[in-house]
């Protein structure tokens, strides 16, 4: 008796975890904002190690092209906020800005750190924040293609500035993009359909069923921001979005 206990006991918990393993692959992607920045000062190559620690299939960065040329890892326009600087980032050149002191001791990276360190493990996608960045975002991105084993797959290129997008698909036909958007997600559908893009981003607080579907009927699939509460993670996870972009990687999975 103990033994057929056993044996139906061993049953059910394969059934469960055959079940738990079908939801997981079933679900959204699991797309850390700014690297992992719920628990690491965000786009730094710390906040981007410990997304991948946590297991996410994609890392969303934000960029800016400086005065001396280079793409750097940054969110905001100006330095104050996490910085022990000041002044628009774009006015900088590298050798100043490698003198910025972030929150926690950190450094602004440039692209290609990211790149080195993220090592074609996971997905990237890299949101153009400043302006003029399409043409240089894509130099590097096809080097990395052509010598560093990367794939065009592995890069998902956004932007609410929807003119760096369409300057970015006049430089690379391929590229995938993915439009941002802060207002009424369906007011993308032109632009995506324009762009051939692979996603719309809304922000979770602007969908609904019926406009989840309507992106989905349209082609195109959904990665939306910045989900961080578990009830909101559960409520995109219930409208079936393609990717949840989070501070916190963990609560999603």
């Amino acid at each position: 008796m103990n033994s057929f206990r056993m044996k139906m006991r061993f049953i059910l918990v394969t059934f469960a975890l055959l079940i738990v393993s079908s939801c997981t692959m079933n679900g959204p992607l699991v797309i850390g904002h700014r690297g992992a920045m719920g628990h690491e000062t965000e786009n730094t190559l710390a906040s981007i190690q410990k997304a991948m620690d946590l297991g996410v299939d994609m890392i969303e960065i934000d960029v800016f092209k400086i005065k001396s040329g280079e793409i750097v890892v940054f969110h905001d326009e100006r330095l104050e906020r996490i910085s022990n600087a000041g002044g628009n980032i774009e006015e900088y050149n590298i050798t100043d800005l490698k003198k910025v002191m972030l929150d926690g001791n950190h450094r602004i990276p440039m692209l290609q750190d990211v790149l080195k360190l993220i090592d074609n493990k996971v997905r990237l996608n890299i949101e153009l924040k400043g302006a003029n960045t399409a043409d240089r975002v894509n130099f590097i991105t096809e080097y990395y293609i052509k010598d560093k084993g990367w794939t065009l797959e592995n890069f998902l290129i956004s932007s609410f500035n929807w003119d760096e997008l369409k300057a970015m698909r006049e430089l690379n036909e391929d590229m995938p993009i993915a439009i941002l958007t802060e207002g009424d997600p369906l007011e993308a559908l032109p632009i995506a359909k324009e762009l051939n893009a692979e996603a719309i981003n809304p922000s979770y607080n602007k969908l609904d069923q019926v406009i989840a579907d309507t992106i989905k009927k349209s082609g195109f699939k959904i990665y939306t921001w910045t989900v961080n509460d578990s009830k909101d993670i559960d409520a995109m996870k219930k409208l079936k979005v393609d990717g949840i972009i989070t501070n916190f990687p963990e609560r999603v999975k």
